[in-house]
This record gives structure tokens, C-alpha cells and sequence, in this order.
């Protein structure tokens, strides 16, 4: 019974601590408003940089993170077009993207189980057409599943991204890349 008194006291103890230092990190912050420091300045505080965790592409081509506790789920065609880019670490320009329209639907075959229909044919014609928008609406679902899932500081690194008429690419070092 004394122990677990003594337990109860030691945890008052570092819930008042940490009560205190909550405290005064909010008084600190005011004084750093009051001073003109932006919001933006004041959050850059508070993000600690973690290491990348890495990127595996297992042999059924799912993707995950780290220690494969994380899986990142995509749709087999967007799967599919961020392992293009993935396998091209120089980046594509989305107008050349009907040069890569076989390596793309190579990789879909292998992703999609049910094999490839004439609307999935269409599908990939449709994404690596540069004149519609189907390339921007799949970069922007990969960025939102990596995004979900590390934030967005850390999935920088990890989504298709470029400048409009140069190479988008993704800028994960390549050495954080596992290929099963």
C-alpha cells in the first residue's frame, strides 16, 4: 500500500511539472506574439524533425512504410503511376508521359488482379494524355494518402511534385527506397 502511495505522489509530482512548463511555454508564446513573430514562425517551433521512415515496395507491388505496419493505400492505377515515378528518379514531364504509356500499363497489369479491361485501358490512355487533367487528379491522391498519414512537412518527400513544364518527381533519396 505504501508503494503504491509513494506512485500516486511521484505522478502528482510530474503532472504539476508538466502543468507548469505547459505554463510558461503559453506565457512565452504570448510574449513572442506580442513581439510580431508570425504564426507560421511560432508553429516551425513546435515541428521536430524525424528521420524518413523507409519506403517498401513489396513484391505484390503494395506500398508501405517503414517497418510495413503502415501501408499506404492506393487504387491499383495510382499505385501503379507512383511506381513509374518511383522507377524514374530523373522525373517525367507530364507532356512526355505517352512515352511511358507501356511501362505504365505493364505495371498496372501486374497491380490490377482482375487483368486489364478496355475502361482500364482507357484509364491509362486518359492519365498519360498531357492535354486532360487525369495525371494532376492522381498526383494529388498520392500526396493526400502520404500526407495522411506523415503530415505534411515529412510527405514532401515521398509524393510526385515539380515545377508546370518541368520534371515531376519524387525526391525521396532512393537509398530509403526497399524493393522486394
Amino acid at each position: 500500500m505504501g508503494s503504491s502511495k509513494a506512485g500516486n505522489n511521484s505522478k502528482e509530482l510530474e503532472y504539476n511539472s508538466c502543468s507548469t512548463l505547459l505554463d510558461d511555454i503559453k506565457q512565452k508564446i504570448r510574449l513572442l506574439r506580442k513581439s510580431g513573430i508570425s504564426e507560421s514562425e511560432i508553429a516551425s517551433l513546435f515541428y521536430v524533425e524525424r528521420p524518413l521512415p523507409v519506403l517498401i515496395v513489396g513484391k505484390d507491388n503494395r506500398i508501405f512504410l517503414g517497418d510495413k505496419q503502415n501501408e499506404i493505400h492506393m487504387e491499383p492505377l495510382v499505385r501503379a503511376i507512383y511506381i513509374l515515378f518511383l522507377k524514374h528518379p530523373e522525373g517525367i514531364v507530364f507532356k512526355s508521359l505517352p512515352d511511358y504509356r507501356k511501362e505504365l500499363t505493364n505495371l498496372y497489369d501486374k497491380i490490377r488482379p482482375w487483368g486489364l479491361t478496355d475502361r482500364a485501358l482507357q484509364s491509362i490512355e486518359d492519365v498519360t494524355n498531357p492535354m486532360l487533367n487525369s495525371i494532376n487528379e492522381k498526383c494529388a491522391r498520392i500526396k493526400k494518402a502520404f500526407v495522411g498519414i506523415l503530415g505534411s512537412e515529412m510527405a514532401k518527400q515521398y509524393y510526385i511534385k515539380g515545377n508546370r513544364g518541368e520534371p515531376k518527381s519524387i525526391t525521396l533519396s532512393r537509398d530509403l527506397v526497399v524493393w522486394e
